[in-house]
């Protein structure tokens, strides 16, 4: 019977459903997260018969036809790139992007990584980089005599070292964006690759064509909410258990079929 496969393919999109909806949730904490939704497609179609034909017996054309789905599957699993909440950190090497653009990073094999995460530190080269050691990009260079560190919401990092009553600049943070940012690929620790469905990287200062500014001491938080994540658990969960009862119902069919031909 159809209906059995059918029923199995929505309760495997509910699962998916499921699965996304769970490491949405466990990133709610994450900073710079980026939560996902899961996309669907129905299948192919069987066309028993096909609406604007004409009926063989008085040349009429059929408003509707009859026309059996085969169930549904996964389209993709697309990330939506809102802005999450800003929270203060009061840690001078923390930067949260308010608005577009990611920051720079330099991964260890020459590539160029992305990331909203600005929870940025200092390693023992003076270098800013992030948690995992990873270098921003361009890299800045902080004196290990500094006494204090600025960065402005233009991206101009300051550094203010003894005896000396002016700021003195030491590097400029710049940002990029894409013309399709769900189109970057996800490769962990908060980073993203660029890839060719998410165009080239438009890299800039930050407040200028478009991009986002910076706000010192400030993280940007996971965009996910629990409510509508819960929300959406419940729905997948109700979905699933339908399709369940369609599989129960449909073997029941099938049973009472075949004793009926004994």
């Amino acid at each position: 019977m159809r209906a059995l496969h059918t029923a199995a393919s929505g309760m495997k999109a509910q699962e998916l459903t499921v699965e996304v909806i769970s490491n949405n949730i466990a990133n709610m904490r994450t900073t710079g997260f980026k939560r996902q939704r899961a996309e669907f497609q129905d299948m192919l179609y069987d066309h028993q018969r096909r609406a604007g034909t004409q009926n063989s017996q008085q040349g009429n054309l059929l408003p509707v036809g009859i026309s059996i789905g085969s169930g549904v599957k996964p389209a993709g699993t697309s990330r939506i790139m809102t802005q999450g909440n800003v929270l203060a950190t009061e840690k001078d090497y923390d930067v949260a992007i308010r608005g577009e653009g990611f920051f720079r990073i330099q991964l260890p094999d020459g590539r160029t990584a992305y990331t909203r995460d600005g929870s940025f530190e200092r390693n023992a080269d003076g270098q800013i980089v992030t948690v995992d050691g990873y270098q921003l990009e361009p890299g800045i260079t902080v004196p290990n005599n500094a006494t204090a560190v600025t960065i402005s919401a233009a991206g101009v990092v300051q550094a203010t070292l003894p005896g000396q009553t002016a700021a003195q600049t030491i590097g400029q943070i710049q940002l990029s964006r894409f013309v399709n940012k769900a189109g970057l690929e996800s490769i962990g620790d908060n980073l993203f690759l660029e890839t060719s469905a998410s165009g080239q990287a438009i890299t800039t200062t930050p407040g200028n064509e478009g991009m986002g500014q910076l706000l010192q001491k400030n993280l940007e938080q996971s965009n996910v909410t629990a409510v509508s994540e819960i929300s959406d658990l419940i729905a997948a969960q109700r979905a699933y258990e339908m399709n369940a009862r369609i599989i129960s119902a449909a073997d029941q069919m099938l049973q009472s079929t075949s004793q009926l031909m004994r």
